[in-house]
């Protein structure tokens, strides 16, 4: 009787080899990209195929209102990376913390995961990414088996990485006070925005039933500034001023989606790149920041406003889609304050000049930097 042979099943040294081969090529993938989005993606990839976990996800955890939130920030389900799809009204803030236990757990125990099996016998894994004492990121691991040890090792080590990682690309690409994305990260963002802009298709001239055409999908650039924040660290000092920026920055970060970016600019200005909506959906959505900001009351300081302005992102050059969402800004502040303007509606109104000269382009971005726009 002839002996079975062996060569076609590999020896463990091989198994571990092909592990090893496999673990580097993802790490060299991880520390290759300058995005957090393109970092959550690679990360939970690599988990998926190492441990073989069936879902994968990313969680942001940001404060409103004195209450911490989750939302969902990427996503591998059955190795495919599911897209995070458009939050109702209802949803866009996200999940509040209290219900997710295990991930309370780990934080306040400052422990670096918690597994749980949940009701239809899934084992989940949570592992909350601590950067200086705080947790701004979580992650979910899940599958249908328990987790051995060699994979919770394997699981640490790749989070070890992502952890420090993450933590270089915050410290050059955020800003240190608000912990929004900064000034150096806009041009990128928005180079990637525009040129999806181009991508879209354009509506046919003279339909048969207009009646039958969804509103169109665009993307839009908001320039936003605190009215009268020299007042503020006038009268109540700068620690106070600080604290403002903070609090806008968090109803900023609630009042848009995980696909959005949003920028601190410098000083008391913030700029935000709007994705794939409509125009009317696109007001509504600054109105509803403008106007959560006008409700909410600021410690000492009592109400704070906002002015907004913005336009759609088209085929003109960066400097000149910045320039005329700065335009309806200074529009907005020049007439009230507390609104918001859209640049091509003040110009079909006579409001608004069209023009814009390459001077005041140059000086618009010097403003800017120095954040030294009119308060």
């Amino acid at each position: 009787m002839p002996k079975a042979s062996n060569e076609h099943f590999p020896t463990r040294e091989a198994l571990q080899q092909q592990t090893m081969e496999t673990l580097l090529s993802h790490l060299v993938e991880i520390t290759g990209h300058r995005d957090h989005t393109l970092l959550d993606v690679s990360v939970l990839s690599a988990l998926h195929q190492l441990v073989g976990a069936n879902e994968v996800r990313t969680y942001e955890i940001f404060r409103f209102r004195d209450e911490l939130f989750l939302r969902q920030r990427a996503a591998v389900r059955n190795g495919k990376v599911t897209p995070v799809e458009d939050p109702s009204d209802a949803e866009l803030i996200g999940e509040p913390i209290s219900n997710f236990p295990q991930l309370i757990w780990c934080m306040q125990n400052r422990a670096t995961s918690k597994e749980e099996v949940t009701g239809d016998g899934q084992h989940v894994l949570w592992f909350p990414i601590w950067l200086s004492d705080k947790v701004g990121t979580c992650l979910m691991i899940s599958q249908p088996q328990a987790f051995t040890e060699e994979s919770l090792k394997l699981i640490e080590g790749v989070l070890s990485v992502y952890r420090n990682y993450q933590s270089l690309l915050d410290y050059s690409e955020r800003d240190s006070l608000t912990g929004l994305l900064n000034r150096k990260t806009f041009d990128e963002n928005f180079s990637r925005m525009v040129s999806g802009a181009h991508g879209h298709e354009s509506v046919p001239h003279d339909p048969p039933d207009r009646r039958l055409l969804q509103p169109t999908k665009e993307q839009w650039l908001a320039v936003v500034d605190i009215d009268h924040f020299k007042r503020v660290n006038d009268q109540f000092g700068h620690l106070y001023g600080d604290e403002v920026l903070i609090l806008v920055a968090n109803i900023l970060r609630a009042s848009f989606r995980a696909q959005d970016r949003v920028f601190r600019f410098g000083g008391e200005e913030f700029v935000i790149l709007l994705r794939s909506v409509t125009l009317e959906d696109a007001r509504k959505i600054f109105e509803r920041f403008r106007a959560t900001v006008e409700q909410h009351v600021f410690p000492q300081v009592g109400q704070v406003t906002v002015s907004v302005g913005f336009s759609s992102i088209s085929s003109e050059t960066p400097v000149v889609i910045l320039g005329h969402a700065d335009q309806a800004l200074y529009y907005a502040k020049a007439n009230g304050r507390n609104q918001v303007c859209y640049y091509d509606e003040l110009v079909q109104n006579g409001l608004l000049s069209s023009e814009i000269s390459n001077d005041s382009a140059e000086f618009f971005f010097d403003d800017i930097a120095t954040g030294s726009q009119a308060d």
